[in-house]
Parts: C-alpha cells; sequence; structure tokens
C-alpha cells in the first residue's frame, strides 16, 4: 500500500512551486502535517511494557482529518454516538448541491459559503417538516459537509440525514410520516426542496455583503433517498469524516512524476482509474482542508447534542433499546513488547529530541 505520506513528501517541492499562489495556510499546514504522519521527523511518544518494562519510542501520527491513516477510532465513536440516538421512523438521506458557479466563491470565502450552505439546508427541511400535513412539528437532522466528487474535483454539497418523523411539542407527541397510495413513505418533493433551498442559499449570501456570480442557474438540485433505519448512511457518512477524502488502498501507483488512484464511478458503480501529475495530486487533496475550527458536521432539531434527554424519553416512551453497532466499532489497538508479547502503556508524548543512544523502535501499533 503506498502511503499519502510519502506521495506528498515525493511532490511537495514542485507542488509548492506551481500552485504557490493559489494555496492559503492551512493547506500548507495540512500538507507539512500529512508528510510527516508517523515518520522520523515526527514527535514521538514513548511506551514502557507493563510486564518487562521494556521501552520502546514510537513517532505520532499528524492526526490532522484530513489524513487517511489517522483518527479511525474517532470516526467510529462517532458512529456509535448517532447510532445510539436512533428513533423508529424511516431514514432518508438528501443531498443539498451548490451549483458549479458559485465554486469560486466557495474558495474564496470558504468558512462563509460551508457555513451557509449547512444552515440552508437544515432550514430548508426544517421549514417543509413545520409546513406538511403529516407532520407539523420539528424535525432533527445530521447535516455533513462534503467538498469533493469520487474523482477528487471541488464540489461542495451537504448530506443531511433525517427521520421521516417530528416531535410536536405543543402536543407532546411524535409524529412520523404517513405512507402514500403506493405504501412507500415519501418525505417532501425534490424540485420544491430546491426552490426554497436556492433562495435561502441566495438571500444568505447577499446578506453575508457578498457578491453573487452574473450568471447561476435557476435551477438547482436536491436529490432524496431513503435509507431506511438510517445505519447504512452513517456508516457511509462516518467513514468519511475523519479519513480525509480517499483511503491510501486506493492509491495504486507513484511512478514516473504520476500518480495513479482508483475510484467508483457512482453511475455505473464500476471501479475506475484516474492518473494525474504529483503536483496536481497534491492539489485534488489539499483543496477540501476545511477552514480551522470548521465543523463539518452539525446536529439539528431534536437530534441536537442538547436534547440527549428528549431523545432519551423518546426511545422509552417509543420501546427503543439503543443497539450497538459492535461490528463496526473498534477499541484502540493495544500496542505489544517487542521483547516479552505484553501490552505497553504510554508514558510520555510529544517527544521532540531522542538520544542517540535510545533510537526510535516501530512495533508497528496502530495509533490513531
Amino acid at each position: 500500500m503506498i502511503r499519502l505520506a510519502s506521495v506528498f513528501a515525493a511532490f511537495e517541492a514542485d507542488f509548492l512551486a506551481q500552485y504557490a499562489n493559489q494555496i492559503s495556510a492551512e493547506p500548507l499546514r495540512a500538507l507539512a502535517a500529512i508528510a510527516q504522519c508517523r515518520t522520523q521527523a515526527s514527535a514521538k511518544f514513548e511506551v514502557q511494557c507493563t510486564e518487562c518494562d521494556h521501552q520502546v519510542v514510537i513517532p505520532h501520527s499528524c492526526g490532522h482529518r484530513l489524513c487517511p491513516h489517522c483518527q479511525h477510532h474517532e470516526s467510529q465513536e462517532w458512529l456509535e454516538r448517532q447510532v445510539q440516538k436512533r428513533l423508529p421512523a424511516e431514514y432518508f438521506l438528501l443531498t443539498f448541491t451548490l451549483p458549479g458557479e458559485f465554486r469560486d466563491l466557495a474558495r474564496a470565502h470558504p468558512g462563509v459559503v460551508f457555513d451557509l450552505l449547512l444552515r440552508a439546508s437544515w432550514e430548508t427541511v426544517r421549514t417543509f417538516a413545520k409546513n406538511d400535513q403529516s407532520l407539523e412539528g420539528d424535525a432533527g437532522a445530521i447535516a455533513v459537509l462534503h467538498t469533493n466528487t469520487r474523482q477528487l474535483d471541488y464540489h461542495p454539497h451537504v448530506h443531511l440525514l433525517m427521520p421521516a418523523a417530528v416531535v410536536d411539542q405543543r402536543k407532546k407527541c411524535w409524529r412520523t410520516k404517513r405512507q402514500g397510495k403506493s405504501g412507500r413513505v415519501y418525505l417532501f418533493p425534490e424540485r420544491a426542496l430546491a426552490k426554497v433551498f436556492r433562495a435561502k442559499v441566495l438571500a444568505a449570501i447577499e446578506a453575508q455583503g457578498l457578491a453573487l456570480p452574473h450568471h447561476h442557474p435557476r435551477k438547482w438540485v436536491v436529490h432524496i433517498k431513503s435509507v431506511g433505519s438510517g445505519e447504512p448512511a452513517l456508516v457511509y457518512l462516518g467513514r468519511y469524516l475523519y479519513r480525509g477524502v480517499i483511503a491510501e488502498k486506493d492509491i495504486l501507483a507513484c511512478e514516473n512524476g504520476q500518480v495513479t488512484f482508483r475510484y467508483r464511478n457512482a453511475r455505473t458503480g464500476r471501479s475506475e482509474k484516474r492518473t494525474v501529475p504529483g503536483p496536481q495530486f497534491l492539489w485534488l487533496i489539499l483543496q477540501h482542508v476545511l477552514p480551522k475550527g470548521f465543523h463539518r458536521v452539525r446536529c439539528f432539531g431534536f437530534l441536537h447534542p442538547n436534547s440527549k434527554r428528549l431523545i432519551a424519553l423518546l426511545q422509552v416512551v417509543l420501546h427503543v433499546v439503543p443497539r450497538s453497532v459492535a461490528p463496526h466499532v473498534n477499541d484502540r489497538a493495544p500496542i505489544f513488547c517487542p521483547c516479552c508479547g505484553a501490552v505497553m502503556v504510554i508514558v510520555r508524548t510529544r517527544l521532540r529530541h531522542i538520544s542517540p543512544a535510545n533510537p526510535p523502535n516501530d512495533p508497528s501499533p496502530k495509533e490513531g
């Protein structure tokens, strides 16, 4: 398997020479962090055997949220927290896409545009839930911002996962969407959602004092898909939440100044390959670095973290027993002593200066 850190290190100089005028401070920090991830250039941590007291010094992971080698455990913990909040209703995955004409605006003002994109998506479904004759209540949703296509191109969009149900605070009841004549549950009409979403985004952009593109489409795209209990969609969203935009197993080759990676064609379902020059590959990755401190996942309505008591009450009233996703969630991999095989524990972290008499050793832990 080709590590992303090695690809970054190989093409860093050429990338900076070609893209220096197009890149901001945040992508540069990501480049430096990922290039040093778990290498001897990174900080170290020291572990000690619980049986024979043997000590080993190991390079830290970079911990950057764009790095596919890090934060696996955080992704699993997030998934577990969301699954524990599930309620008895059919779930839907809605995708709100920002038209291509607005991508330059998003590049220039990512924090502002991404924030209003998340808020407009939620406000749109919240309004529809309030006005829907089958619901007429307060909705809940989990919104996740994505900025990339499977080919790694820049394509900001929001995935919003919501149950077809509401809480009626006035009547103190739980109300779910009724089935249609076909026996299926339809959430909301896509075209109507797209019109309201478009109006809210345009109004929010103007309210921020930003100039709209001279030409932009009148018809926007919102896609709705039923996802049953919601767990498959949560697994999908969690997979990309902390692990960057590409898995290292999909980097197939790095040779002759070119990088080849694999992706799945969404239309055909088949795996395809894309080969680009090394510096361009770095750009494809780094253009998706989010502004520092920006939260790409947000919970709204009755799924907000402040609604824990309400969710617990609903689960009791509706006879729901939260189910763990044990097959998907694992404890952090232990580090074993290379001498006796016992478990080792961390005793010191963030070590910068290592004595030559105590060189780093790597028992191949999965720190993350």
